[in-house]
């Protein structure tokens, strides 16, 4: 990303910047996560590289090449799994690859990536009959099969539980492993970013900017007690809480005012 900015037209307020002079290098493999408070442009800017929201300035290259719309070579999954309900779980996994494969290379490809999120047993269960955990592991093998080579997660595991986004980490991990995968990952979690990533970049808000980019240099599995874990998510949660006090009171100011 070289200067990546985004600008919303709105009839009422005018024109609102989300961010500006974003630059971002993400080298092949690496498991990034964008973390900032609300309104700091994380999803947004997830959607710009997916191709599904325009770039206002600057520009965004995937392997030199410059993203102007959506593409097979990054797949997406969303915080609410959106698969589709009249389908059941292996039709969902081999819908996007129906075009580019013939049917049975399309069958053995969705067989594989559901044994890989361990739902083999569940391919011909329609979604209603799925927890919400289930349901993001669907959504997972859907956007790997795919074989895009960058994936895309807006706050994948932001919807469930604890426990179930604990396994959900682990699982991502495996998958991340064996697949060599890119993954752009956008959390509102500390720890979930701490845990998963190779870097953690932090955007500040108002408008959106990029304020550090942490290395993470530790070794894997991550346990949430480990020493420099905490130390890291101290250094991480000082840093934004800065950024939440300035929209507060600029919130509290605007209030004021008026």
């Amino acid at each position: 990303m070289k200067n990546v900015g985004k600008t919303f037209e709105d009839q009422e307020q005018g024109s609102f910047q989300v961010f500006s002079d974003i630059d971002l290098d993400i080298k092949e493999n690496q498991f990034v996560s964008l973390l900032g408070p609300s309104g700091c442009g994380k999803s947004t800017l997830l959607s710009m590289v997916a191709g599904l929201e325009s770039v206002t300035e600057g520009s965004i290259m995937l392997e030199d090449k410059e993203i102007k719309k959506a593409g097979p070579d990054r797949g997406m999954v969303f915080q609410q799994a959106s698969l589709f309900p009249w389908l059941n779980v292996k039709e969902n996994v081999m819908f996007p690859l129906k075009k580019k494969l013939s049917k049975q290379e399309a069958s053995e490809r969705a067989d594989r990536f559901l044994q890989m999120v361990h739902l083999s047993r569940f391919k011909e269960h329609y979604t209603h009959e799925l927890s919400g955990g289930m349901q993001q592991r669907v959504a997972i093998a859907r956007a790997l099969a795919m074989d895009p080579k960058v994936l895309l997660m807006d706050e994948p595991f932001g919807a469930l539980d604890e426990q179930t986004r604990h396994i959900l980490h682990e699982e991502l991990m495996k998958i991340w492993e064996e697949t060599q995968k890119t993954i752009l990952f956008v959390t509102h979690s500390i720890q979930e970013a701490i845990k998963l990533s190779d870097r953690v970049v932090v955007m500040g808000t108002r408008p959106g900017k990029i304020i550090a980019d942490f290395k993470i240099d530790l070794p894997r599995p991550r346990k949430r007690e480990d020493q420099q874990v905490i130390e890291l998510e101290k250094k991480v949660m000082n840093l934004l809480e800065g950024e939440i006090n300035k929209v507060l009171k600029e919130e509290l100011s605007h209030e004021y005012s008026h």
